[in-house]
C-alpha cells in the first residue's frame, strides 16, 4: 500500500476506485466498502484508493468538544488498512479552510481533475463538504456529469445491530471487549512506547512494561486487568496488562502496564503493540504487597488459560 501524504504529487492512478472517510477503527463496515472496492478493481482493472483524513475532523470543526476518543491514530489506522490489500491511501490535511470547500468543489477539484475517479463507493449516509451537504444523491448527479461512477452500500448490519465506530467506542467503554472485537473483526488494540516507571513489579516477580500513548485522543479502556497480546519486533506474545492507579501502593498517576509473558529483555523507548482480549477483574487495593502478588498469580493463570497457552 501506498501512501500519500503530498496531494501535489499524486502519482496517476489507473482506474482510480476510490472511497473516502475517517475509517476510524477499521471496522466490520469499513472492511465491507473495502472489499467492494477492491471487486470493482478487479473487474475494471483499476486500483483501490482510500481518502482520509488528518487530524479527524471533530476536532478542527469542534475544537471545545473534549469527547473525542480515537479507535485508531494515524498510524495505527495505516497498519490497519495495509492488511486490507488497499492499493493506495491518501492522508489529506483536514483544516478549516479545507471544511469550507463545498461538495461539488471537492468533486470536481479532487475527485475529477485529481483523481480522475472511475467509481467511488460510500458508506451507508455518508456526507460530505461544507455542512455535509454532499450526499448519494448529490453524487449521483456530479457523476452524470463528470462521467464517474458512484456506488453506496447499504447499512451494515451485525445481528441487527449497525456497526459503528460509536458503538465500538460505547463497548470498550463497558468494558465489553467482546462485543467490540465482534464489531471491529479483530482484538481492539494500544500502540505506544515503552516508558520507565517505578520498577517495582519486577521486586515481586512481575515486571512489566509501561507503555506511553502519544495520542491524547486515543480511547483507552476502563482500568482494570486485562488478558493480552503482545507484538514485539513482529513476535507476538501473551501478558496480562493493568490500567488504572496502582491503589495498594498509593500510585495517583494513572499508567499503563503490561507484564509479558516468557520474555526477558530491556525494551525501553521501543514500540508494543497490545491486543486486548478479554478482561480479568476490575483495579483493586490490596493489603500489601504479599496479599498483590499473590493475587497476580491468580491472574497469570487465569490469563494463561483464557489465551490457550
Amino acid at each position: 500500500m501506498q501512501v500519500h501524504y503530498d496531494i501535489k504529487n499524486i502519482p496517476q492512478i489507473k482506474n482510480a476506485i476510490v472511497s473516502q472517510g475517517t475509517f476510524d477503527g477499521v471496522h466490520l463496515a469499513h472492511k465491507k466498502i473495502i472489499e467492494r472496492l477492491k471487486q470493482i478493481a478487479s473487474i475494471k482493472n483499476g486500483e483501490t484508493v482510500l481518502i482520509t483524513f488528518e487530524p479527524h475532523p471533530r476536532i478542527v470543526l469542534f475544537p471545545n468538544d473534549n469527547g473525542l476518543q480515537l479507535l485508531s491514530t494515524l498510524n495505527e489506522k495505516i497498519h490497519l488498512l495495509e492488511k486490507t490489500g488497499i492499493d493506495h491511501l491518501i492522508v489529506l490535511p483536514f483544516t478549516k479552510e479545507f471544511s469550507r470547500q463545498t461538495s461539488e468543489q471537492f468533486i470536481r477539484d479532487f475527485l475529477v481533475n485529481k483523481l480522475k475517479t472511475n467509481t467511488l463507493v460510500i458508506g451507508y449516509d455518508h456526507r460530505f463538504g461544507k455542512n455535509r451537504e454532499g450526499s448519494f444523491e448529490h453524487l449521483k448527479e456530479s457523476s452524470d456529469l463528470y462521467g464517474f461512477e458512484v456506488e453506496e452500500i447499504p447499512e451494515q448490519d451485525i445481528d441487527d445491530v449497525a456497526v459503528s465506530s460509536t458503538k465500538i467506542r460505547q463497548a470498550l467503554l463497558n468494558n465489553d471487549i467482546k462485543t467490540a472485537k465482534k464489531y471491529l473483526g479483530n482484538n481492539y488494540s494500544i500502540e505506544g512506547k515503552v516508558i520507565k516507571g517505578k520498577q517495582l513489579g519486577r521486586t515481586i516477580g512481575y515486571p512489566t512494561a509501561n507503555i506511553e500513548i502519544e495520542n491524547s485522543l486515543k480511547l483507552i479502556p476502563q482500568d482494570g486487568v486485562y488478558a493480552v497480546w503482545v507484538w514485539y519486533n513482529k513476535e507476538k506474545f501473551g501478558g496480562m496488562l493493568n490500567i488504572g492507579n496502582n491503589p495498594t501502593v498509593s500510585n495517583k498517576v494513572r499508567s499503563i502496564e503490561v507484564n509479558i509473558f516468557n520474555f526477558d529483555k530491556e525494551i525501553y523507548d521501543e514500540e508494543l503493540k497490545i491486543e486486548f482480549e478479554i478482561k480479568l477483574r476490575n483495579e483493586e487495593k490490596f493489603n500489601g504487597l504479599d496479599e498483590l502478588k499473590n493475587q497476580l498469580y491468580k491472574d497469570k493463570i487465569h490469563a494463561f488459560k483464557l489465551l490457550e497457552m
